[in-house]
């Protein structure tokens, strides 16, 4: 009869903090293991040590590597896999012999804990139970005494290790937060906080819960001093702050101030306030305009579908307003009020705004008489059906029109008959928007129209992602597309007639002779 695993969360440090579950599991214990850096102690077994019983059997796993360098043919990646096998082959005979096992994790076993790599491991083969155990957070907001949450306040754990850009704007986008793994991490961690507008509310927390435990404010820390034992909590209280704007739903626009006043920031000299609606290209930093860049590091409101938003850097004083994607009014509404109250602002969209983006949203919004003082001004951008035809060479070298498979906004009927004017008129034809999860068959009604009219041999490029590191670009035939391959991420460009392919490229030569 195999043994059983026991994951036992032993808490943040302090001895007191171990659950009666977890004692009673440790004191019985015919086998304990734990892990340890190299040449260091074991921080879950100096917690727990006081309940080993006598003549307990203990298996400490050394990691080979932590954060330094290794000879391993497989990088850290590679020595880790490799340490994380044999440490299991170790547990495994021990459970194979028929002894319970007690493998110690700091804080809770499934909480950025190595315990979880032994259960991928062991979990399929023996019998296995989890104890939760108090996660460091916890400990650290217990020892700041400062409130993590309120209501209805989102929090997010993220690791120090993330690009500082990312740490950033997540930073920015939520209420609270838990920023773990620090050390080496720290100082980009700090200047995430303050692109994020959250250092002043953000609190480093050192061994909480342990004889050695300290907190202070971030702004306060030597960044020499920082182990990787500790943490950062930005309560949700920082909301208060300069993202409390952020807060107000979708097309409330803000009262302008007493007096018909504007705050610093806005239109300068009294003059007529504008709301900037900018084109953020496809994808790639390094297809957006210096004109674009330029403007967004200006302005102090970003309003725009959430993964667009995403797209602009965060810094110190820019507040991020992300919504769904069928709220363009409402988005357009709270742009252009932002605007009004004397706010720098702007709106954005991926590819070109003017094409099937917010640019006409904007206009339609604006057109409500509230609005009036407000001056759009659109700044354009690589749009996707420039970056396909360029990766692809040049099917869009003459006339084409654009097309968008969406009857969200339209229905399906004129998408129907605009298609078969234009397949008629022989031009190429940009598809945007092909399909979506609730629309499956439009790509193939749309290929038999065009079929109807045009040769099964017409050339069309299928551009996926492009720009992105996961692009793709297929060339195939209207006879030969298949429609359950294309998806939202896909543009299609249909070829005319005189469309070749050629060793360079696809192109569409500028002149025909009239048939």
């Amino acid at each position: 009869m195999t043994g059983r695993l026991y994951g036992v969360g032993v808490g943040p440090g302090d001895p007191e903090l171990i659950t009666v579950k977890a004692a009673r599991l440790i004191a019985a214990a015919g086998v304990v293991a734990y892990h340890a850096g190299d040449g260091r102690r074991s921080n879950a077994r100096r917690t727990a040590a006081g309940l080993f019983p006598a003549g307990v059997i203990e298996e400490q796993l050394t990691y080979p590597v932590t954060t330094g360098t290794t000879a391993h043919p497989g990088g850290y990646a590679g020595a880790m896999a490799d340490f994380y096998e044999q440490s299991a082959a170790r547990l495994a005979a021990h459970l194979d012999a028929g002894r319970d096992v007690v493998l110690l994790a700091e804080g809770d076993p499934l909480f950025y804990g190595s315990y979880m790599y032994m259960h991928d491991r062991l979990a399929p083969r023996y019998e296995t139970e989890i104890v939760p155990g108090v996660p460091a957070f916890a400990a650290a907001t217990a020892a700041a005494a400062s409130p993590l949450s309120r209501q209805d306040d989102v929090v997010t754990v993220l690791p120090g290790t993330m690009p500082e850009p990312e740490l950033a704007r997540r930073l920015a986008d939520t209420d609270a937060a838990i920023i773990m793994k620090l050390g080496r991490t720290f100082p980009a961690v700090r200047r995430a906080l303050e692109a994020a507008g959250r250092l002043d509310h953000a609190l480093y927390v050192e061994r909480a819960s342990t004889p050695e435990q300290r907190w202070l404010p971030v702004a306060a820390v030597d960044p020499a001093s920082v182990p990787y034992f500790s943490l950062i909590v930005v309560t949700g209280d920082s909301r208060n702050g300069p993202r409390s704007r952020a807060r107000g739903e979708e097309g409330r626009a803000p009262r302008a101030e007493p007096g018909g006043q504007r705050r610093a920031g806005g239109a300068p000299g009294g003059s007529r306030p504008e709301l900037l609606v900018i084109g953020l290209g496809p994808g790639p930093g390094r297809w957006l305009t210096p004109e674009a860049a330029q403007a967004l590091a200006a302005v102090d409101h970003v309003v725009g579908y959430g993964p667009y938003v995403s797209r602009v850097p965060q810094r110190a004083g820019l507040t991020r307003h992300a919504s769904g994607n069928t709220v363009e009014l409402d988005r357009a509404r709270l742009a252009l009020g932002l605007a009004q109250a004397g706010e720098r602002v702007a709106v954005v969209s991926g590819g070109d705004a003017g094409v099937f983006g917010m640019a006409a949203a904007v206009f339609e919004a604006a057109e409500d008489p509230a609005y009036a003082g407000v001056a759009v001004r659109v700044l354009p951008g690589v749009s996707a059906v420039q970056a396909v035809a360029a990766r692809a060479g040049a099917p869009i070298g003459a006339d084409f029109a654009v097309v968008s498979l969406s009857d969200r906004l339209k229905p399906w009927p004129v998408i129907e008959r605009r298609l078969r004017a234009i397949a008629e008129a022989g031009l190429v034809l940009a598809v945007y928007n092909p399909a979506s999860r609730s629309r499956t068959g439009q790509v193939a009604a749309a290929r038999r129209i065009l079929l109807s009219c045009r040769k099964p041999d017409t050339v069309v490029i299928v551009g996926r992602d492009v720009g992105r590191a996961e692009e793709s670009l297929a060339v195939t035939t209207l006879a030969g597309l298949d429609p359950a391959v294309i998806d939202m991420k896909c543009l299609l460009i249909v070829g005319a007639d005189s469309t070749r392919v050629s060793p360079a490229g696809v192109w569409t030569p500028r002149f025909t002779e009239p048939s």
